[in-house]
């Protein structure tokens, strides 16, 4: 699965959502639903716009972690 660390960037940043989602052009509730993984895609152009804000790289925000579910019984 994909775990979003949008809040550990800002928080390293120290930037609040609302000024992130003004300089990135993205109403707060997108980008709040995209902090918290409510979303299931991302444009490239937001992600772009993300990491020019916050002057990362993608993998900043977006890490993959392995699913926790136990293999299915054959």
């Amino acid at each position: 699965m994909i775990v979003i660390r949008l809040d550990r960037v800002l928080a390293d940043r120290k930037m609040r959502l609302n000024d992130l989602a003004a300089r990135v052009g993205i109403s707060n509730v997108n980008l709040s639903y995209l902090k918290t993984g409510k979303v299931k895609a991302i444009r490239f152009t937001t992600l772009e716009a993300i990491c020019r804000v916050l002057q990362c790289q993608p993998g900043d925000i977006l890490e993959y972690v392995e699913d926790e579910e136990p293999p299915a019984e054959q």
